[in-house]
């Protein structure tokens, strides 16, 4: 299990690297006004349904009962159920589709309200949607297959997918020259990597014997699916509904104030996607399976495992986003039509993410105690009630904070849905920590100490002896400090786990093994 941990992390490390070379070249393009701010809400839209109705609720759902299914009942009824659930997603799918071209317009005013009475920043974000939305079907069949592949040990080719979307990105900026803008450029890109996505795990589950086809669904057979996706919707939702309100709220800011927040949590979730979502991919296929086959033990040992291997690669993200903000903005993008300005104004946006951050990584991991046993309805609930808070913060503190107050907002949701389900989850014996977990997180603890000291005390010497390589001066001291950090950390981090009798290798080895 920890193998396919680190095989999907190594994967979305790599998407993230791509993405990085994306955003340089968008940031660079595009910088961070009115194209870039019309872009980044055209990209969001169909990317809130994909979180709602893809991702989030359909992985919930469907790996459990498929786990079930094939655990139970074989290769050929796990097939069967996964057919009639491809063929009533792809219905839904393309009746949405048509929903959005026809109310496009409505849509683009009910996520950016703010540009209304801006007329050419508004229909350049309707165009640009137009052209983006039917990524929203292919991400969705993506995830479906994705589910699929996962539940039958194959992590490899979904990890990889994503870097489809940056390099078809990239491709489609370089020659921005064919298209009306830059801005349409990018819009392309994205849509041609939804089938390009597609494609791929579309053939990787033929290769294996997996690949769904269209079926006539009998409701007895997905009762319980839908019984299951239902709450895990209306979860997805709530969380869909804090980032509504981030850039409904945001589009009421002046030029700049979306891309401020786009940038920022592109770094942001540079851990999460790294670390936090590849941890709850292979955790819920794997705890499914085992809770399945009566291994409750099993399960809690692998949940500990994943979350403790979470916490100690995560923190020096964190320790970087709350103390280097600015530097990290810079080194990352300041080039081109992107201003020294927009760099400093990201940064506060990162910093107040970061306070959230350790709690983001792990909400999936948590969240598995409750999905892997079928429940996910104890998600929705609470999901629900962090997103009151969180919505109800960020109207209250985007107006004297700007950006950064609606980032605060979203850490402040995080970490009071991640204490409600360790809570709930403790209560009811759904999790249970051991001393691997808690020697790990104590080592994570103390190597986080001396990484701080080294981030403020060695700014300093960092950007002196950057000084040299003159334009590059941020991304060379940003490399110098991340290099030093690194060694203090790991250094650190190995002594501790020594002297607790442990070393990372051994969370490798003591893990349940997947199938």
């Amino acid at each position: 299990m920890i193998r396919n941990l680190l095989s999907v992390g190594g994967f979305t490390l790599l998407s993230r690297i791509t993405g990085f070379l994306r955003d340089v070249m968008l940031s660079g393009i595009l910088g961070a006004g009115l194209a870039a701010d019309a872009f980044f809400v055209a990209f969001k839209l169909p990317n809130h349904f994909r979180a709602i109705f893809g991702e989030g609720a359909f992985n919930a759902a469907y790996v459990p009962c498929y786990s079930k299914a094939l655990e139970q009942q074989g290769k050929d009824s796990a097939k069967e159920f996964s057919s009639e659930v491809f063929t009533l997603l792809l219905a839904s799918q393309i009746v949405l589709l048509l929903l959005a071209y026809a109310f496009m317009p409505q849509f683009v005013a009910l996520l950016a309200p703010g540009f209304d009475d801006r007329p050419e920043k508004f229909e350049l974000t309707v165009s640009l949607t137009r052209i983006t939305f039917p990524y929203l079907l292919c991400m969705t069949l993506v995830t479906l297959h994705q589910g699929t592949l996962n539940a039958n040990g194959r992590f490899a080719a979904p990890a990889f997918a994503p870097n489809l979307l940056n390099l078809s990105m990239m491709a489609a900026l370089a020659v921005a020259f064919l298209f009306p803008s830059a801005a349409y450029a990018a819009a392309w890109g994205v849509t041609v990597s939804g089938v390009l996505q597609l494609a791929l795990l579309m053939a990787n589950a033929r290769m294996i014997g997996v690949m769904e086809g269209l079926a006539r669904p009998h409701w007895k057979r997905v009762r319980e699916f839908f019984l299951m996706l239902g709450p895990a919707i209306i979860g997805s939702a709530s969380g869909q509904i804090a980032i509504f309100a981030d850039t409904i709220i945001a589009s009421m800011l002046p030029d700049g104030g979306v891309s401020s927040i786009t940038y920022a949590d592109r770094i942001y979730q540079l851990p999460n996607g790294v670390i936090g979502l590849a941890a709850g991919t292979v955790l819920l296929p794997e705890m499914s399976r085992r809770i399945a086959a009566g291994d409750e033990d099993g399960a809690h040992a692998a949940q500990n495992r994943v979350m403790a291997l979470t916490i100690a690669l995560a923190a020096p993200f964190f320790i970087a986003f709350v103390t280097i903000p600015e530097l990290i903005m810079s080194g990352v993008f300041q080039r081109g039509a992107f201003t020294h300005a927009d760099a400093a104004a990201a940064a506060d946006v990162l910093a107040a993410y970061g306070g959230g951050l350790m709690a983001l990584v792990l909400i999936a991991s948590a969240r598995a105690s409750f999905q892997a046993h079928g429940d996910t309805k104890t998600p929705m609930y609470v999901a629900l009630g962090a997103v009151v808070v969180n919505v109800g913060l960020k109207i209250a503190l985007y107006e004297p904070m700007g950006a950064p107050g609606l980032a605060t907002a979203t850490s402040v949701g995080l970490w009071i849905n991640l204490a409600a389900l360790i809570g709930l989850a403790l209560h009811r014996g759904a999790m249970r920590f051991d001393e691997t977990f808690l020697r790990v997180s104590i080592a994570s603890l103390c190597a986080s100490l001396p990484l701080l000291a080294t981030a403020l005390y060695g700014y300093g010497p960092a950007m002196a002896l950057a000084q040299h390589v003159g334009s590059l001066r941020d991304i060379a001291a940003l490399l110098l400090l991340g290099a030093a950090g690194a060694l203090v950390y790991w250094s650190v981090l190995a002594v501790c786990l020594r002297a607790f009798g442990l070393r990372l290798s051994q969370l490798r080895r003591s893990a349940p093994s997947s199938r």
